[in-house]
């Protein structure tokens, strides 16, 4: 790959260790490969025909590692266009695996224990539902912080965040999205100090399910108040 001509360059944003900002241009190199079976099982498997893919950063900045990407996919790649475009799906992998490990822990799917293959496609179905929903809420927070919070939270649901974060520091803060989604984490043990990392998933499937109790208590108490979906 080092003796093959670069097909163009690609840039790219992300955060770094500490949570900042970080810009990077990468040049991007393509080439096809034959992988071929071990010897004794030539008869039995085909050769593969391979796309390798490396994206080296240019001009890396000294207080971090440079970025280094080296893909190899049996999708075609005939030219930048289909290189850059393996990367963007590359860099969407945090997503997913984020979006499973709300799946497996936060749903605990794993753990069901159900008897029909029916009931087991609809509890996955409901789980993924939740799960997306949850990774969804935490890619939200991050990238659109002050973005109205009633596309995401009730009139309920936000008038009990409020009571929740009583300091006067608190209470000074702007009602957007941020606010509600760290009052939802607080409600589960996040202590939203200056230099904590923004709450993750594991905060939020924890928070959110604190506060459908809430919601439950609150109109068990109050059962003529008009119901809110969230």
């Amino acid at each position: 790959m080092a003796e093959t001509q670069a097909s163009g360059t690609h840039d790219i944003q992300f955060r770094d260790d500490r949570g900042n900002e970080q810009q990077a241009k990468l040049l991007v190199r393509h080439a096809a490969m034959t992988a071929c079976p071990p010897i004794g099982k030539q008869r039995n498997y085909q050769h593969q025909q391979l796309n390798i893919i490396f994206a080296e950063e240019i001009n890396p900045q000294k207080d971090r590692s440079p970025i280094f990407w080296k893909l190899i996919t049996n999708l075609p790649v005939a030219n930048h266009a289909d290189a850059v475009q393996k990367l963007n799906w590359y860099a969407q992998r945090w997503n997913i695996e984020t979006f499973f490990k709300t799946l497996k822990t936060g749903c605990r799917i794993e753990k069901m224990r159900l008897t029909t293959a029916s009931r087991i496609s609809n509890c996955i179905a409901l789980c993924c539902v939740v799960s997306w929903r949850i990774s969804w809420l935490t890619m939200l927070r991050r990238q659109f912080p002050t973005a109205s919070p009633a596309a995401v939270f009730t009139g309920t649901e936000r008038a009990l965040l409020d009571r929740s974060m009583t300091s006067t520091k608190q209470g000074m803060r702007r009602r957007d999205i941020d606010f509600y989604m760290t009052a939802v984490a607080r409600l589960v043990g996040y202590l939203d100090r200056s230099n904590d990392d923004p709450p993750g998933t594991t905060f939020l499937w924890r928070g959110f399910t604190r506060l459908a109790d809430l919601v439950e208590g609150f109109q068990a108490a109050n059962p003529n108040a008009s119901p809110t979906c969230g």
